[in-house]
């Protein structure tokens, strides 16, 4: 199933064709992140396409935000409102290795496709789907989009700093982290079809994933029954930790065990509060937290930003400056790491985006195509699942797929 092998080294899902039902950003990223391991992903749009494609910085007339999360992918046009719609997704689950949809739980059984016609259709078919709350419970029908998940997880309320209010995170965090799982999951469910012959379902929740990232925060509430202070930029169970102010701006510095706070008092010239009655454990540091972020500021203020990197990296105390996107993006470091690359978008000129945060040595993610036109594939994709020039030609009459295809055939005499 899907695209020929060409390479002499493939890449991991070479082979893996994957049916995107997804829109907007959970499901996009998710799919995006399959596509760049090799798989072969077609984007099943609606007549009027993805909604991001109008969305965002749109440079020559093309949404940088739909091209930076829909690279890798091939897109059809395809109406799954109508009966003849869903016919076609039949016909293409035929030969599809992986479904994915963001839709609310029980929206594709109510179109038909529920999990016995599913199995019926193809046994190894590897079903997934990211929503707000998970496949069951009292929520289950409720929308849901990234803040209301950040609101609901806990993940605001520890947020932000003492005695202000609850705070979200700008980037959108659950979608992100639904998407990542998700792909986790069909990656993980294709490896249990290798070894069990049969597909299954994947789901993962906004909420859910937000939850499973609370970390530390969790689990020391459920052992004390404590909640958790908003300590801003401080560590809610480590001091001193967090931003300290040199003579010309501030430097993070993240000293989270003994060892490295010694290193980072020692470099500091106070070396000593380490034997210090009021400072000699954690939890004495940590209740005075304030006063010795104060102590320790009016060390450093005494040298510039420079010279406290410099030192403290070189004692193995992690740290750095706080950077905005255009510091972060032009940071040799990130340079070197290619975590920013441009894609030349055809009839556009160059698109720049995020670059790969995996790594792999032999087999490395690469952007084999620009993110898709609207319904650019739609008729190779049906081809490529069987469907004659009169088929498809009957399909648009009928304004099930996109349209242009009749036209472009006269132009063309096919």
């Amino acid at each position: 199933m899907g695209e020929d092998a060409t390479s002499p080294t493939r890449a991991p899902l070479e082979g893996i064709r994957v049916l995107d039902l997804t829109r907007v950003l959970s499901g996009p990223f998710c799919s995006m992140m399959l596509g760049d391991m090799g798989a072969e992903v077609i984007k099943v749009e609606p007549p009027k396409g993805d909604p991001v494609r109008e969305q965002g910085a749109m440079p020559n007339g093309f949404s940088w935000y739909f091209a930076a999360f829909n690279r890798n992918k091939k897109s059809m046009v395809l109406d799954l409102y109508s009966d003849a719609g869903k016919e076609v997704l039949a016909r293409l689950i035929r030969d599809a290795d992986v479904m994915v949809d963001n839709f609310r739980p029980g929206v594709l059984a109510r179109m038909g496709f529920d999990e016995a016609r599913l199995k019926e259709l193809n046994p190894r078919l590897v079903t997934a789907n990211i929503n707000g709350f998970g496949g069951s419970g009292p929520y289950v029908d409720r929308p849901a989009f990234d803040f209301i998940a950040q609101a609901m997880s806990g993940l605001m309320s520890v947020n932000g700093a003492e005695g202000e209010d609850p705070m979200r995170s700008a980037q959108p965090i659950t979608d992100l982290v639904a998407g990542l799982y998700c792909a986790f999951g069909i990656v993980s469910a294709l490896r249990a079809r290798d070894l069990n012959g049969e597909g299954q379902h994947v789901e993962s929740a906004m909420v859910n994933g937000a939850i499973s990232m609370m970390a530390y925060l969790a689990s020391e509430f459920l052992a004390t029954g404590n909640l958790p202070e908003r300590t801003g930029n401080s560590h809610p169970l480590v001091a001193p930790y967090g931003l300290f102010k040199t003579s010309d701006g501030e430097i993070a510095v993240a000293p989270s065990n003994d060892t490295i706070l010694t290193r980072f008092l020692d470099t500091v010239g106070v070396g000593h509060l380490m034997e210090d009655p009021r400072y000699d454990t954690n939890e004495k540091r940590f209740a005075r937290r304030n006063e010795l972020q104060a102590l320790l500021d009016a060390e450093i203020s005494k040298e510039s930003q420079d010279v406290w990197i410099d030192r403290l990296n070189k004692a193995g105390v992690p740290c750095g400056r706080v950077l905005n996107l255009a510091e972060a993006f032009s940071d040799p470091q990130v340079q070197a790491q290619k975590m920013v690359i441009d894609v030349e978008q055809p009839g556009y000129g160059p698109i720049r985006m995020l670059g790969f945060p995996v790594k792999l040595n032999r087999t490395p993610c690469e952007v084999r195509r620009p993110a898709p036109d609207l319904g650019a594939d739609t008729e190779s994709v049906l081809q490529q699942s069987g469907f004659t020039a009169e088929e498809i030609d009957a399909l648009e009459k009928e304004g099930v797929v996109a349209a242009g295809l009749l036209q472009k055939r006269k132009e063309t005499g096919g």
